[in-house]
């Protein structure tokens, strides 16, 4: 792999720069799991309305599966952030998004006064999911740069 350049590329415009950072980049990753913090911190703040909604969805047992649910958002998302374990926090939440899209958003199935917005719900997660997995994409492609014998995490 090639190393990466410590200067931009001629054919780069100057102006687009000051968005390859190293800030830009963690506010890019929190953007991506915000959702995730924020769905986390309010189940546990209030986790009987969060055990509500998992048996609303069929969900049993729904409190250990929310409870799961809670580690599952906010350890992958601070995975990621932190950049320990960034490509297995990804997989884990690129999967979760996944079969809760599956599980929440059946606009095929759905009444068709609600049709049209579950369907861009459900590609707007889809898309949730394909952010994940560049992610983890990225930081397993970083990682194997420095060999398959690295002791990264």
């Amino acid at each position: 792999m090639a190393p990466r350049p410590s200067q931009p590329f001629s054919s780069e415009p100057r102006w687009a720069w000051p968005f390859a950072t190293p800030v830009v980049h963690w506010l890019a990753l929190l953007g991506l799991c915000a959702a995730y913090l924020q769905g986390g911190i309010q189940k546990a703040l209030d986790f009987g309305a969060a055990v509500a909604e998992s048996a609303h969805f069929g969900l049993q047992p729904a409190v250990p599966i929310t409870a799961a649910v809670i580690a599952l958002e906010l350890g992958a998302s601070l995975a990621i952030l932190t950049g320990r374990y960034r490509w297995l926090g990804a997989l884990m939440l690129a999967a979760f998004t996944l079969a809760a899209t599956f599980l929440a958003n059946r606009f095929w199935s759905a009444p068709a006064a609600e049709r049209f917005a579950t369907a861009n719900a459900f590609f707007e997660h889809l898309g949730l999911v394909g952010g994940f997995l560049l992610v983890a994409w990225h930081d397993l492609r970083e990682r194997g740069s420095s060999g398959p014998t690295s002791t990264q995490s």
